[in-house]
């Protein structure tokens, strides 16, 4: 049994589905938290599974530096280490490696570069990238890529594109089948329709047990990035899984899920939660504003994580202004609670048919709300 995607009902474009994996079914559309070093930066594995979370994200790169891919299988791979037994995506690193533009060379084989913690000389190849998941046993392997940077002129984008194409191809061959475990191909060609096109056909041809769409949410805007989508996802195999890498803010998301998006991640919701930054179902809040230093509300009074459930707005501001480490883990709960709200609530609309209304009526709560900066 390879890892599979069943779809249950559709509203439009959007998808309502089950994600089948040999670590637990996956309930789509779904936002995955990041645990890019093997753990969801401030939070507990349990208290990342009370928030409904069911699959989380790793990153080969960090993971490949620290702890190291053979330590990790040595101590019962990711899953055991990170004491998530559910299923795990693993980033395959090609977008750190094109952030490191100043400490990297790459070719037609691979790419090498520096560690930007101690400036050890690293290679990494296409069957490097795949060997290095295995190891980690990530229950979804990603393809390694060339994330092609913004702006890029056409020509630019297609000879990326056209490399991460030949470089799918290999790890497709690199790729070691396993019951329930499967490898994602990652459409590219930046924001030009007939690359994208041309990535999607590549893909396809190759096979993938599900289908990324890369290289956005790096500079181009939400429209450009729509008008993407919209061009892109049809062409994409119809009985597999979609996602949309590094993606995104709410209303990025209430957008690609109505463009046939099934799959999400984002450092987003816990990065905001270590920088005071609350998403609430009234917008988004500041937490070290002085207006909420006697504010003695919940937080979000629609949401019932630990933090509005048994602390008020002048807490957290006040655990914020005094730099304590608990206001950042209450945030960072809260914001990865809001996000597994809000699939929660999008897959219910799709099921009802009332995507749209219900997306209207989000969006409405936050111009409405009283948390907008």
């Amino acid at each position: 049994m390879t890892l599979s995607w069943t779809k249950l009902a559709a509203d439009g474009a959007a998808r309502l589905g089950t994600l089948h994996t040999a670590h637990g079914e996956v309930p789509t559309p779904v936002f995955m938290p990041v645990g890019t070093a093997g753990t969801v930066k401030a939070m507990t594995a349990d208290a990342v599974r009370s928030t409904g979370a069911g699959i989380v994200l790793g990153n080969t790169y960090h993971l490949m530096l620290r702890p190291g891919a053979d330590r990790v299988a040595k101590l019962g791979g990711l899953h055991r280490m990170m004491d998530w037994p559910g299923p795990i995506l693993t980033d395959s690193g090609g977008f750190q490696v094109m952030s490191l533009a100043a400490l990297r060379t790459m070719d037609a084989n691979g790419v090498t570069f520096r560690s930007h913690i101690d400036g050890t000389q690293y290679r990494l190849t296409p069957e490097d990238s795949i060997g290095i998941q295995h190891k980690l046993d990530a229950t979804i392997t990603m393809a390694f890529d060339e994330c092609t940077p913004f702006p890029a002129t056409e020509e630019q984008a297609r000879d990326s594109m056209e490399l991460s194409m030949r470089w799918a191809a290999r790890c497709r061959t690199a790729f070691a089948p396993r019951d329930g475990y499967g490898l994602f191909g990652i459409n590219q060609g930046s924001v030009f329709p007939d690359l994208r096109a041309r990535s999607a056909d590549a893909l396809t041809q190759i096979g993938f047990e599900g289908y990324a769409v890369g290289g956005l949410a790096v500079g181009e805007g939400q429209a450009a990035m729509f008008e993407v989508l919209e061009h892109t996802v049809p062409l994409l195999p119809q009985d597999k899984p979609r996602y949309l890498m590094g993606v995104g803010t709410p209303d990025d998301i209430l957008g690609a899920v109505a463009r046939g998006i099934d799959m999400f991640d984002c450092v987003m919701p816990t990065r905001a939660g270590r920088t005071a930054r609350a998403y609430t179902s009234r917008g988004v809040f500041n937490l070290r504003n002085a207006r909420f230093a006697e504010d003695g509300r919940p937080l979000d009074p629609e949401c019932a994580c630990p933090l509005c459930a048994r602390h008020v707005r002048a807490y957290l501001h006040h655990l914020f202004r005094c730099e304590e480490m608990l206001g950042p883990m209450l945030l960072t709960w809260h914001n990865i609670q809001y996000y597994q709200d809000l699939m929660r609530g999008i897959r219910t609309a799709i099921a009802a048919g009332r995507l749209e209304a219900h997306a209207a009526s989000v969006r409405a709560g936050w111009a409405d709300g009283d948390g907008n900066d």
